[in-house]
């Protein structure tokens, strides 16, 4: 199963980089507008893959889905980023990618009417992979507000529409010139962002949105978000569609990346990042991993 290697290695760069975005939207960087609409438009170095493989000869449907994906892809990226800007990395990441799977099932049901092919193992599988999710997100000490649920409802709406629209993407043409024009929709979304005023003050006015430091991190963690998605996307090429839900169901492996790396990060840079460990909240935490784990073994064994 190539396609689970390729998402389990993606979501372990994601995970460096969900660290690494929710230390940017929380301070360095001005809101989750500027921050989209330069993850949107770093989408254009894509271009540097066309001697890959890159078509203009497809069917104008063809085109224009992929545009959509790629353009819906970035709004859910809005979402999350808003999300982080007010919630914890280590909650809102996770809870997005709960119902996720959920949204897929269906989208995968409406587009296509093919149903899930999920027998007693992959069922389990799914099962223990979204509960590991939303169990590492819950915290005892603080309440779930309409506000909280209804971004992550919406971030994790888009996340599935985009990734669902995409396999559509690469049902229709090769990986690379799907992947090329998804991006191109992604830097087309991003220019819809300069309706914002927030944002063409911070391009035109105020001139200065990162510091020296803080722009080699931004460009840094996008070069390792652009590899992570590469691999992403080459697992939504190879999923069957009846199994496209793993794919995002998986993410929860990213959060026991990302639950190691919080733990050691805040131990050794507390000012990074903000996150407290309690003993009853690292036991609850810890718990989520083995069924996010079992999730995997389970998964990877199923046929």
């Amino acid at each position: 199963m190539t396609w689970i290697l390729s998402a389990v290695l993606a979501y372990f760069l994601l995970a460096l980089v969900a660290l690494v975005d929710k230390h940017l939207v929380s301070g360095p960087i001005p809101g989750p507008k500027v921050y989209s609409f330069y993850v949107g438009l770093l989408g254009v170095f894509s271009l540097i893959l066309v001697p890959f493989g890159f078509s203009v000869s497809e069917p104008l449907s063809v085109i224009y889905l992929s545009v959509f994906a790629g353009a819906v892809f970035v709004f859910a990226l809005f979402a999350l980023f808003s999300a982080l800007e007010r919630f914890e990395v280590s909650r809102v990441v996770p809870a997005i990618g709960a119902a996720s799977p959920l949204f897929i099932l269906l989208f995968g049901y409406l587009f296509s009417g093919i149903k899930p092919d999920l027998n007693f193992l992959k069922i389990l599988a799914l099962v223990l992979l979204i509960c590991g999710g939303v169990l590492i997100t819950l915290e005892n000490k603080k309440t779930i507000t309409i506000e909280s649920i209804k971004i992550s409802v919406l971030a994790a709406f888009l996340f599935a529409l985009s990734l669902t629209l995409s396999k559509f993407v690469y049902f229709l043409q090769p990986f690379w010139s799907g992947f090329i024009w998804m991006r191109i929709g992604g830097v087309l979304a991003a220019l819809f962002f300069l309706f914002s005023k927030e944002v063409r003050e911070e391009l035109f006015r105020k001139r200065v949105s990162f510091k020296p430091g803080t722009l080699w991190l931004f460009i840094g963690n996008q070069a390792i978000g652009g590899c992570a998605f590469i691999l992403q996307n080459f697992a939504i090429a190879l999923v069957p569609l009846s199994l496209l839900p793993f794919v995002n169901a998986l993410e929860g492996v990213k959060y026991v990346f990302l639950l190691m790396l919080v733990f050691l990060i805040s131990l050794k840079f507390p000012k990074f990042l903000k996150e407290k460990f309690s003993g009853e909240a690292m036991i609850q935490k810890l718990l989520a991993v083995f069924l996010i784990v079992c999730g995997l073994v389970i998964l990877t064994l199923s046929r």
